[in-house]
């Protein structure tokens, strides 16, 4: 009976060390953002995004409101996905046409159009929806004299999109200040983020249905302020576009002026009143009313932990083609 062969001998440790590090490496590359991730494979990159979004906000002054207001609700909801994005089919009813996602404008997904169709022409296949949408919210605050913060890039799109998914976790305006905490507080944010997110308020609109019927019952309304938007609303249910600017004072700048405007009754929407008016929230309001640079700081910190919640990485999402349409 011939006798078998020893087993071969074990690798030695340092071999194991450098398998180990090599596929947690791969595994870490797979997931990486980075400042740079198109330096390589799309280098017209910032040029395209800048030009596209430069375009747009000339020719429409709203498309920075909306952009950025689009970005929170593709993001709070299943993460920062280019979800919202998404169409729906006679099979399938995607988050766009989800109720409270019926008013997001239009100016917004023309605008991740534009920068998509061009970036396909200079890089195909390479550029996430996701991605184009958060460097034009940030490049857009930044035009209107907010902060500039990074934005790292490499993230994927989803690859489905559900109605669904989206009641209860997007703030609503008739919610009280509990449940907008709790939903902030699930997905990792602090009380002080979310009221410095809440400054995103300082330029964009909100249609009159959102809050007419708080007019008459909300005794934090300024009277005076409470008249004129009983007048500006009057035909709104004739009219449903109907809006009104969300900081009256200076709409189309990036400032603190929307929590200047909080203690004097000059907020729109209710969940506006509750953050002055929630002793929770109140010190963070006053503390930006008085200090922009400290709002202008925290904003851009929150954004940015934002930009990056619930990304997918890898081969968790794709690169979509077109914006609208999974691949």
């Amino acid at each position: 009976m011939g006798q078998s062969s020893p087993p071969p001998p074990p690798p030695p440790p340092s071999l194991l060390v450098v398998l180990l590090l090599l596929s947690s490496t791969a595994l870490l590359c797979e997931s990486r953002l980075s400042l740079d991730y198109y330096s390589k494979t799309c280098p017209s990159f910032s040029k395209i995004m800048q030009e596209t979004i430069t375009n747009k906000q000339i020719t429409s002054p709203t498309t920075a409101a909306g952009t950025l207001r689009l970005l929170f609700h593709d993001c709070l909801p299943n993460g920062c996905d280019g979800s919202v994005l998404i169409s729906s089919t006679a099979f399938n009813k995607a988050e766009r046409d989800a109720d409270i996602n019926l008013s997001l404008p239009g100016d917004a997904f023309d605008l991740i159009v534009r920068a998509k169709t061009a970036l396909e022409l200079s890089c195909p296949n390479t550029v996430s929806c996701a991605d184009i949408l958060a460097v034009a919210a940030r490049d857009l605050v930044t035009m209107l004299g907010g902060p500039y913060y990074d934005v790292y890039l490499g993230r994927k799109d989803s690859k489905f999109s559900q109605a669904s998914s989206i009641e209860g976790n997007l703030p609503k305006p008739n919610m009280d200040m509990s449940q907008i905490f709790n939903l902030f507080a699930a997905r990792g944010f602090t009380i002080q983020e979310m009221v410095a997110l809440s400054g995103a308020h300082t330029i964009g609109f909100s249609h009159c249905k959102e809050f007419s019927s708080n007019i008459g019952n909300d005794t934090h309304y300024n009277p005076r302020f409470a008249q004129a938007l009983k007048q500006a609303c009057s035909d709104y249910p004739k009219n449903p576009t109907l809006s009104v600017f969300n900081d009256i004072m200076t709409p189309n700048k990036f400032d603190n002026l929307y929590f200047q405007n909080l203690p004097k009754g000059l907020g729109i929407l209710e969940s506006d009143h509750g953050l002055y008016n929630d002793p929770r929230t109140q010190p963070f309001v006053e503390l930006y009313a008085k200090d922009q640079n400290k709002f202008f700081q925290d904003f851009a910190r929150a954004m940015q932990k934002l930009s990056v919640y619930g990304i997918k990485t890898g081969r968790k999402g794709e690169i979509r083609r077109r914006c609208d349409a999974v691949n």
